[in-house]
């Protein structure tokens, strides 16, 4: 090879790793606040990342619960009167417990409280269940949640980033979910 060529296959190699490193997305210090359909890091601190394949196979063994925090569409606010409104269905993993609009980087008390009872019912109260929180690739909320959950002291919190897409992608099954009931506040009963 002559030290042009050399030097161009250098050049080349040198531009596909800045292009990969550019690619690559850090961890934020907190929660993302916006922007949520956007790439996501390859880790979560504290957290297991899972892929398509290990997913499944917690799936099949039965050994964790699988939590889907995919936002649910809100209601056009300018309908014109009369039209009703049917939510888009939601198809996630069979099994999982579906708490909607969970993962936002900021949550009201009240959403908040309802991850922590949905986090609760799901693992019956075993903080060192195996808890895989996913909702679709390039997903901030899936993230958050994940964050959220290690911080409400669950210590076996499993990420997976690919979410339905990846599932779907795999051709596993999925099922048409219905979001998990809000359950009273002490105040409210």
């Amino acid at each position: 090879m002559t030290g042009n060529a050399a030097r161009l296959v250098l050049a080349a190699m040198m531009l596909m790793v800045a292009a990969r490193a550019a690619e690559l997305v850090t961890e934020p210090g907190g929660y993302r606040t916006e922007d949520y359909h956007a790439p996501v890091p390859d880790t979560l601190a504290g957290a297991r990342v899972l892929t398509t394949a290990e997913a499944e196979a917690i799936w099949r063994g039965k050994t964790g619960v699988f939590v889907d925090v995919l936002p649910r569409p809100p209601k056009p606010p300018n309908l014109p009167a009369g039209t009703v409104w049917r939510d888009k269905p939601r198809f996630d993993i069979p099994g999982s417990i579906w708490l909607p609009d969970t993962g936002y980087g900021e949550l009201a008390a009240t959403t908040e409280q309802y991850l922590r009872q949905g986090l609760t019912r799901a693992t019956a109260g075993n903080r060192a269940a195996l808890i895989v929180v996913y909702c679709q690739a390039d997903c901030w909320m899936s993230w958050n949640a994940a964050k959220r959950t290690l911080s409400y002291g669950y210590s076996n919190v499993a990420w997976y980033p690919d979410g339905t897409d990846g599932w779907e992608r795999a051709k596993l099954p999925t099922v048409e979910a219905q979001p998990e009931l809000r359950q009273p506040q002490q105040s409210e009963r």
